[in-house]
């Protein structure tokens, strides 16, 4: 009987304006999220993905809307990915394969808490 658990992988990376990646790197780049995507759904550990947009609005506390996307650090998430697994190191090991570390990313890994 397996003990699986869900967990959040959330993808941040910094973002390069000056940078204009080539088609040849886009395809390399979609195969690379596609095989690392699709190993995690073939051992059936794939609940749900998502890719982040480049636009957005922050609302702060006051209510006050801001125009863009939240950088901290520097960073921003990218997406997000939630996996099974019986236990977060389990799941560290999954992300350790994600295609946003070779571009100088990070994944960040969180046990998720259900809401009754």
């Amino acid at each position: 009987m397996k003990n699986e658990q869900q967990f959040m992988m959330i993808f941040r990376f910094t973002p390069n304006p000056n940078f204009q990646s080539t088609p040849e790197q886009e395809k390399e780049m979609h195969e690379q999220w596609g095989s690392f995507i699709g190993n995690i759904a073939i051992q059936e550990k794939l609940v749900s993905t998502h890719q982040l947009g480049f636009e957005g609005k922050l609302i702060s506390a006051n209510k006050e809307v801001i125009e863009g996307i939240s950088l901290l650090e520097n960073q921003t998430p990218g997406g997000n990915m939630i996996v099974k697994a019986n236990s977060i190191d389990e799941a560290v090991e999954m992300a350790k394969k994600c295609p946003i570390l070779l571009m100088g990313g990070n994944v960040e890994v969180r046990t998720i808490n259900p809401m009754d």
